[in-house]
């Protein structure tokens, strides 16, 4: 370990112009001393596997985001390496060497293990590219490090620490890079998003993610080859998406998705969002005020990214668009554009394949978020206020966070009587779930009890009067079971069903 802090500070001083200038040298300091701090709890076992290999005559060099995070001062659990050994060389030292090993990334190279509490994967050198018709990458192997790095995303993946030596190797100034928060493609940009059109995707993550610049030359690639990511699966997409929403800025990313084309491809309802203002700025720019939501929603989060409710402060307002009418007299309206909006972010993150109740809950989300807005017009009863909880269900704090974000007035007196109006309704809810079982309001017969009443077995009628009382629950909070009964017999009388049942009271079974 002594000797890790002088190997980085003369390679990358080598590979360095002669004067960086003052503040890229100190930055350049902190991020080998922030990498000595990071790497040291595992340096132990990291050499021991590198002597592992190279004992069997094989290279073996940490690679990629955990040399770069141990710059940034991030610890990774999971390590990543590069090797010149084959798969079949890697399953054989990796069995032996740990407590456990799978294969499940051996069609791209890739074999995991895991020793103690640290998990590994070891990949064989490598290039991936795509084909003009191929959603899947082709992967070749590679016989030298220089080479492999050489295809790697970006300069700032594109380092390597050998092991057991600990030398470090930068042949792109990766390092140069990452002081400087620059993000530039170790060939040409065209080549790298020609070998995998996703880099361009993670051009835009990073970017939220590490607060990278992005290269003009990066840019200019990616608005010309746009198009090219509609040959990545949906599923790939989606991860890359899911990180940069998770990122600490977002918005950075998702602008430059947008500046560049990209989203246009993948998720095009949000450039959509750019509405032509007319000259007499009758609405918002909804662009900008979607992200602004976004921001304002990251800042009610209160454990760490939610990834549901920045899905549904950028989204919500994607209605906008197709219900935008001009009215008489000069106004704007949007009419219905939450129920217009959640089908579409139903439609959208089906299409990109996140699983199904994340789909359901942001497009639950994206049609509730103007139902507080009727709680400002005038007192809600304490049925609206149940409906409102139930509606909601376990998504209320979220929709909680989502509606206060959705408010980016400039007008101070506004903003404050929609968040008093909000907090109103917050300290309601609270006094109602004191009183009752307000986050899982039901009848107060089940039915069991209903049926048993009424004489009938499992039908439709059965459920029609549930919907009945629960109705009743809703509109006067708990009844008890004695004026339950009487208003399910009120009920059922009006109903055909008890006129055709034998007997008081009587329905046909089933």
């Amino acid at each position: 370990m002594a000797g890790l802090y002088p190997v980085l500070h003369e390679e990358s001083h080598q590979a360095r112009p002669a004067d960086p200038g003052a503040a890229l040298e100190r930055a350049l300091d902190e991020a080998r001393a922030r990498a000595v701090a990071a790497l040291e709890p595992v340096m132990p076992l990291l050499v021991d596997l590198g002597r592992v290999f190279e004992t069997a005559g094989f290279e073996l060099s940490l690679v990629g985001g955990p040399v770069r995070d141990a710059f940034l001062g991030r610890r990774s659990s999971d390590l990543d390496f590069t090797t010149d050994a084959r798969p079949d060389d890697t399953v054989a030292l990796l069995r032996a060497w740990g407590d456990a090993y799978w294969e499940i990334g051996r069609d791209f190279g890739t074999i995991g293990a895991r020793k103690k509490d640290l998990v590994v994967e070891v990949t064989t050198y490598r290039s991936e590219s795509y084909d003009a018709a191929s959603r899947k990458p082709e992967v070749s192997y590679g016989d030298d490090l220089v080479g492999d790095l050489s295809r790697r995303d970006f300069t700032v993946n594109a380092m390597a620490l050998r092991l057991p030596s600990l030398d470090f190797a930068d042949p792109h100034d990766g390092l140069k890079d990452l002081a400087a928060g620059l993000l530039r493609t170790p060939g040409t940009a065209e080549q790298s998003f020609s070998d995998d059109p996703l880099r361009m995707m993670r051009a835009a993550r990073f970017a939220a993610q590490l607060g990278l610049r992005v290269a003009p030359e990066i840019t200019e690639a990616m608005t010309a080859m746009a198009d090219r990511i509609a040959i990545v699966s949906a599923e790939r997409v989606r991860v890359e998406l899911e990180k940069l929403l998770v990122a600490p800025d977002p918005v950075a990313g998702l602008r430059i998705l947008v500046e560049t084309g990209l989203a246009q491809h993948v998720l095009p309802e949000l450039p959509a969002l750019q509405l032509e203002i007319d000259e007499h700025h009758r609405h918002k720019d909804v662009y900008e005020h979607s992200l602004t939501v976004l921001e304002q929603a990251m800042a009610l989060e209160t454990d760490g990214p939610d990834l549901l409710l920045r899905l549904a402060a950028l989204l919500h307002d994607i209605g906008k668009p197709r219900t935008r009418r001009f009215e008489e007299g000069g106004g704007v309206s949007f009419h219905h554009h939450e129920v217009v909006g959640a089908k579409m972010v139903a439609k959208r993150l089906k299409a990109l394949r996140f699983d199904n109740d994340t789909v359901k809950a942001v497009a639950r989300l994206t049609e509730l978020h103007l139902r507080f807005h009727g709680y400002g017009d005038g007192e809600w009863t304490d049925s609206a206020v149940r409906r409102y909880v139930t509606d909601a269900g376990p998504l209320l704090p979220r929709l909680h966070r989502l509606t206060r974000s959705d408010c980016t007035t400039r007008n101070v007196r506004k903003a404050r009587r929609l968040s008093a109006a909000y907090d109103d309704l917050e300290a309601r809810i609270e006094r109602l779930r004191e009183q009752e079982e307000l986050d899982a309001v039901r009848p107060d017969l089940d039915g069991n009890q209903i049926m048993a009443l009424l004489g009938i077995g499992p039908s439709r009628v059965v459920g029609r009067a549930y919907q009945h009382l629960l109705g009743l629950r809703m509109d006067r909070g708990p009844l008890g079971a004695q004026e339950a009964e009487a208003e399910l017999r009120a009920w059922w009388a009006q109903q055909p069903e008890s006129a055709q049942a034998p007997g008081t009271p009587g329905s046909p079974q089933g």
